[in-house]
């Protein structure tokens, strides 16, 4: 896993790559904004009290509950980035480390996106129903890494692996690996609270997924 996440950050600078740096710089920033926008229009503009002195209480803690909830689904964000940029990470990590491999699969972009957009409703909902468990100390770290470490694993290795292997194969690597992809997933998650860094994840993840899908069989492992 260090391995693959130390290529992945390597090629970040590369001419093949930047315009995909940029995408999804701007692409996680924007979708960030547009959910944190819309999470604070609906608590400012709900009146949970009809007592007049405690409702600006109440839309400052309503702040602070966004900004928390940002972090808490910032990796849904990256989910769904990562879904628009898949092809073009997997192409320029693969021309530079793997350019013997045959064409991938021919994966339809609605195929990929509405994948991605399936994870985030279901990584959105999740977190949201474990909100409660994140006010409680130590608890809350545990549950965000090991909820979103899970997740993550799972949906990076489903986009980067679908592009070679038919989805019944794709599932019974992922069973026979998932501690290695829990393992990778939870790096995912970390890094997602990392400020600046966070806004590349979408590239970091799917070339390290890559990478790890590639060392997959030089291990041994029947795919």
């Amino acid at each position: 896993m260090i391995a693959a996440l130390f290529k992945a950050l390597a090629q970040l600078p590369e001419r093949g790559i930047r315009g995909v740096v940029l995408a999804s710089i701007f692409g996680s920033l924007a979708i960030s904004i547009a959910l944190a926008s819309g999470l604070a229009w609906l608590l400012l503009e709900t009146n949970f009290v009809a007592i007049a002195w405690l409702e600006p209480v109440l839309d400052l803690l309503g702040g602070f509950a966004v900004a928390v909830l940002i972090i808490v689904l910032f990796p849904a964000v990256v989910a769904l980035v990562a879904g628009l940029l898949l092809e073009r990470v997997c192409a320029a990590v693969e021309a530079v480390h793997y350019p013997t491999l045959p064409p991938p699969r021919d994966q339809p972009i609605l195929e990929a996106i509405g994948m991605a957009l399936r994870f985030m409703a279901v990584l959105i909902l999740l977190n949201l129903l474990a909100l409660p468990l994140y006010l409680i100390p130590v608890v809350n770290v545990v549950l965000f890494y090991g909820l979103n470490g899970y997740l993550l694993g799972r949906e990076f290795f489903e986009m980067v692996a679908l592009r070679r292997l038919p989805p019944e194969a794709m599932r019974a690597a992922r069973r026979r690996h998932r501690l290695r992809l829990f393992s990778a997933g939870v790096v995912f998650a970390f890094l997602s609270t990392v400020p600046l860094l966070n806004l590349v994840l979408p590239i970091i993840a799917a070339a390290a997924m890559l990478h790890i899908f590639e060392a997959l069989p030089r291990r041994g492992a029947e795919i």
